[in-house]
């Protein structure tokens, strides 16, 4: 399933026998010709069909990938999210292709080149479909058969089409394995959670759609009638019950992988557990990931999470039991954000069973008393939790680069508990829960909860994954106790922090009661906590998969080889800067045969751990060769490099602790991959269990591949054996010179996370690259150089220099009355329009959080929010042009 699905994606579609009589599926004549492809240029080709077919009168846009060589295969259906196409599954299919299943895409009811209206997993509908497209499967020669009328199937998707998965196998007994991720078990549960509407989310899903001319008629009505309430009714609730998979559960009796994203106030981990729980009790197997991702953002963890998809169908469908499905539980955990440029630090952890939500429960005692909230007339203005929308590539993760959180309670309309300050480290895995009393002056209550991890201070406050929890109390006039079920997060609190419980009246992302009242508050008890011990972290911080990281490490293993015998004597370490990975000090090289023309000259700069240090510069500014001779592959004429306190000379010892290459991979063609990684590693002369071979190879995700010869590698197998090879021994710092060259913009991405994820264990990351704004993301910290000499150096933000100055990206174009009005704003000096958006330079005091928010409540479509300056302006700027 793709997880890259737009935050304002959500939703898919499915099929089933039960409506065998009637769904007949034609190939349309014409418009549905076979249009076959064969991917050129690489020897695991795949051959592409396109065509349309009818199926109980819609037009479904399809296409049919399949291996190229003879045979009948495991079949994929691969189902895209709401809003999107069958061409998001594309690159997808074409990897399941390679690795041997028969895969067909298709749009969805209402979406891409499909007719027909959106009816939101309509069992009649989009499940039906599902079942014809089953049936068409059935009848190719492509295709493995369990008997007839029966292929060996399995279905995968992502949000909309993580449901389409979950349904089809609760209509279509011939679905054999399925791998939903980031989706929804009961979707009235997730628009209406706990009988409060969930209104900017539902308007988001209307919108993305097309509006209620492209919906079916009887959600258009349900949607119109619950948005001008604000109150689901229940037939709201049992129109969206009858589409969800928790209708089915009790039939769904396949081996399911569940992937579910924490950060996601759409979808939340409590929809996942509610599935898992319904299909283990059922006997089929279940594995359950939490990614870092999900629709507000975040990262998505694309490689390795297909990896895992492939892996478990592999074993379920292909039936090979050496299959490696993962842990039966997968978390991947945060451990902060790095202050520079806003990354998350992730980190995997596991445990032999599910835990669940409620595992290993501690109780925090709660000061507050009696407290008194207000709900204003209008509900205006609204608290802040999360922004929906706002996720993927721009938006939140902007303001995170810019150090800023998005959460924001009203004085006066938000009631607060606090615990003591923790005397050890506690780590939450799971739903808190609390009893409160409330009492309130009108008719129904509605609260939005959320636990805070507040800082020693008491100042900085963060609202986990920024979810809150929605609560409607009935006859609450005289006074009801209640017990809040908080939204599920992993966090880890550290000692010296509280956890603060807060009941907030308003949330901008829900439907509050109009009318003005004022609600009377108390906790009963404490506040009870999930621990969930048994999942434990894993020892090193490295994805499960990635794409690629280009490599050199034989041209380092064979000048250790060729330069051991004759090695001089060394300076003596430096103590003082022996836990410093890098430390180069007025570091020169003359051209050849000239002495007065420097390649580089007087360099000096230190790198810390946890850096991922972006060396800049034009073309002949010295950075290839300051890194040559930071692999020891050259001497220097003057200066020094020090790494780890100790002097990098040819051969030196400390260079076992330096991973370095350059782009191209010096792989022994007819050998295969796990041979030429032995061979590498003996060549080093190293132990044998120094290798951690077994890490590098889950890192490869090659599966069988390692035992066939390079030379049927395709390039991106090639890639993935070359970043197994650069990491093996597990290097405390590593060189990386132009490793993004000739990967296109998904690998880029993947290349990006390695490198971030890579340096987040303490480890370091040098690289060399001309693409500034892959460098802008990923990099901690930068060097610039130029002919020869240091121009800057420090954090990125520095370097851009983030300024008082942002630019708004907006979906659709602003016109002058509404910058005007955004001009006008406290803390706003000026706002301009511009193709884009709106170029707003904030007052002194001014906040990009204050100014997000007022931005939403004007109902400015804002896509994006970040520094006006690039680093390709700083850049050209400090190099003065002559790039």
């Amino acid at each position: 399933m793709d997880l890259r699905v737009s935050s304002l994606r959500g939703l898919l579609k499915g099929p089933r026998r039960l409506f065998a009589a009637a769904a007949a599926v034609v190939v349309l004549a014409g418009a549905g010709t076979w249009t076959a492809a064969t991917a050129s240029g690489d020897p695991a080709a795949v051959r592409v069909s396109d065509r349309v077919m009818a199926v109980d009168g819609v037009r479904l846009d399809t296409s049919y990938f399949t291996p190229a060589g003879a045979g009948r295969h495991p079949a994929v259906l691969l189902a895209h999210g709401f809003g999107g196409s069958k061409d998001d599954m594309r690159q997808q299919a074409e990897d399941l292709a390679r690795d041997g299943y028969a895969v067909l895409t298709w749009s969805a009811r209402g979406f891409g080149g499909s007719t027909g209206k959106i009816g939101l997993n309509d069992p009649k509908g989009e499940v039906a479909d599902v079942s014809r497209l089953i049936d068409w499967l059935a009848k190719r020669p492509e295709v493995r058969l369990d008997k007839p009328g029966d292929p060996r199937v399995g279905v995968a998707g992502g949000s909309y089409g993580g449901a389409i998965s979950l349904l089809a196998a609760g209509y279509d007994h011939r679905v054999d394995a399925i791998a939903p991720a980031i989706t929804y078990w009961n979707l009235a549960d997730a628009l209406f959670p706990n009988g409060v509407f969930k209104k900017l989310w539902a308007g988001i899903f209307v919108n993305t759609g097309g509006g209620c001319d492209r919906l079916s008629p009887e959600l258009c009505r349900m949607y119109d009638r619950v948005a001008e309430s604000g109150t689901p009714d229940p037939a709201a609730r049992k129109m969206l019950e009858e589409r969800s998979p928790s209708a089915v559960g009790d039939r769904i009796k396949v081996p399911t992988l569940l992937v579910q994203g924490q950060t996601d106030s759409l979808f939340t981990l409590a929809q996942s557990d509610a599935a898992a729980k319904a299909i283990r009790a059922g006997g089929a197997p279940v594995d359950v990931d939490w990614i870092a991702g999900g629709h507000d953002g975040g990262d998505m963890e694309t490689g390795r999470v297909q990896a895992r998809v492939r892996a478990w169908f592999d074993r379920y469908l292909k039936g090979d039991t050496s299959a490696d499905t993962g842990p039966a539980f997968r978390i991947t955990r945060t451990g902060g954000v790095d202050s520079t440029d806003g990354t998350a630090q992730l980190r995997g952890a596991s445990a032999r069973t599910y835990p669940g939500l409620r595992d290993h429960r501690r109780t925090l005692a709660l000061t507050g008393g009696t407290q008194h909230v207000a709900n204003p007339a209008g509900a205006a203005p609204p608290g802040v939790s999360a922004l929906p929308g706002l996720g993927g590539s721009g938006g939140l993760s902007q303001l995170s680069a810019l150090g800023v959180g998005v959460s924001l309670d009203f004085p006066g309309q938000y009631a607060r508990f606090d615990s003591a300050p923790l005397t050890r480290d506690l780590q939450i895995t799971g739903t808190p829960t609390a009893t409160v009393h409330i009492t309130s002056t009108g008719g129904d209550a509605v609260l939005f909860g959320k636990v805070y991890d507040v800082g020693p201070d008491g100042t900085r406050q963060v609202l986990p994954s920024q979810l809150v929890t929605p609560f409607r109390v009935t006859g609450a006039r005289s006074g009801k106790d209640v017990t809040v079920t908080l939204p599920a997060i992993d966090h880890e609190v550290q000692k010296g922090h509280r956890l603060r419980l807060v009941l907030a009246s308003t949330d901008l992302g829900y439907a509050s009661p109009a009318a003005p009242a004022t609600y009377t508050v108390s906790v009963e008890g404490g506040l009870s906590v999930p621990t969930a011990p048994a999942v434990t972290t894993a020892a090193a911080p490295l994805p499960a998969w990635v794409w690629w990281l280009p490599l050199a490490g034989a041209v380092t293993a064979l000048a250790l080889l060729l330069t051991g015998r004759r090695r001089t004597a060394a300076p003596a370490p430096d103590p003082e800067s022996a836990e410093v990975p890098l430390q180069i000090t007025d570091l020169s090289k003359r051209y050849a045969k000239s002495a007065d023309r420097y390649a580089v000259r007087g360099l000096s700069f230190r790198v810390e751990k946890g850096q991922v240090l972006g060396l800049l510069g034009p073309n002949g500014a010295g950075k290839t060769t300051t890194l040559r001779m930071l692999m020891g592959l050259i001497t220097p004429d003057d200066g020094e490099i020090r790494v780890f306190g100790h002097a990098v000379r040819p051969g030196a010892p400390v260079l076992s602790r330096v991973g370095a290459f350059v782009e191209g991979a010096g792989f022994l063609p007819h050998l295969s991959g796990r041979e030429n990684l032995e061979l590498y590693w003996r060549a080093t002369g190293r132990p044998a269990e120094d290798a951690h071979l077994d890490e590098a190879l889950r890192i490869a995700g090659l599966g069988d591949a390692l035992a066939r010869a390079v030379r049927t590698y395709s390039q991106g197998m090639r890639q993935r054996l070359a970043i197994a090879q650069a990491m093996l021994g597990l290097p405390d710092l590593l060189i990386l010179d132009e490793p993004t060259n000739g990967l296109d913009p998904p690998q880029i991405r993947e290349m990006r996370e390695v490198m971030i994820r890579y340096a987040s264990g303490g480890r370091t990351v040098i690289v060399s690259s001309h693409l500034l704004a892959e460098v802008e993301q990923s990099c901690t910290h930068l060097v610039v150089m130029d002919r020869g000499r240091l121009v800057q150096a420090g954090p990125v933000r520095d370097i851009v220099g983030s300024g008082d100055t942002l630019l708004i990206g907006t979906a659709t174009p602003v016109d002058a009355p509404v910058a005007e009005k955004v001009a006008a704003l406290s803390g706003v000096a000026s706002a301009v329009c511009t193709d884009d958006g709106l170029l707003v330079r904030l007052e002194p005091g001014g906040t990009a959080e204050r100014l997000v928010v007022e931005l939403v409540r004007l109902e400015v479509p804002v896509a994006s929010v970040g520094p006006h300056r690039r680093l390709e302006d700083a850049f050209l700027t400090l190099i003065g042009g002559s790039a």
